[in-house]
């Protein structure tokens, strides 16, 4: 599964800290594993059940979201230099991993259609997601983006690459709706 993920997420060749970025595929792989889904599935589970949204896989959203957080940092080095401090492998890779523990979200029906999960209810994904990222020891950093990319940050202090993936996530979100 491993060299699939790497194949679907090319943002991977962003991180340059290969021990981390083996990390975020490690994640990857045990979101996966432990929903009962594929990389196939990975590439058509949907990024939301309802709506506009629906058209728009889990998988280009993410893409997208980490692309648009490297044009901000990279906009924002080349305005302001120095003055400004991104590390801009916790952005990638906070970036590739907000969003890995919707697939704890979701389950197949028997007929094969996609339904929110039950759990879902009570730990949404940026929890999920922060747990997935502890347990293979990825970095505080990498977890503060995770954790307080939705909702659940809005009373708590982001930092620079956090508040890039904020924004970057919500952009996305309001532009597809």
């Amino acid at each position: 599964m491993r060299n699939e993920i790497i194949a679907a997420l090319p943002e991977l060749s962003l991180i340059q800290d290969t021990g981390l970025r083996d990390k975020v595929v490690a994640v990857w792989e045990e979101s996966l594993g432990a929903a009962g889904f594929s990389v196939d599935d990975m590439k058509q589970i949907p990024f939301a059940l309802l709506g506009d949204q629906a058209s728009i896989t889990l998988l280009e959203r993410v893409r997208a979201v980490c692309h648009t957080c490297v044009a901000v940092a990279d906009s924002l080095i080349a305005s302001y230099g120095k003055r400004v401090s991104v590390n801009k492998d916790v952005l990638v890779a906070g970036a590739l991993l907000a969003d890995v523990g919707k697939f704890l979200e979701y389950e197949r029906r028997k007929d094969g259609t996609l339904r929110k999960a039950p759990r879902s209810e009570l730990l949404r994904h940026p929890f999920t997601g922060v747990g997935l990222a502890f347990r293979h020891g990825l970095p505080i950093e990498v977890m503060h983006v995770i954790a307080v990319h939705s909702k659940e940050g809005d009373h708590v202090r982001r930092s620079t690459e956090a508040i890039i993936y904020h924004h970057a996530d919500f952009t996305n979100f309001e532009l597809v709706r």
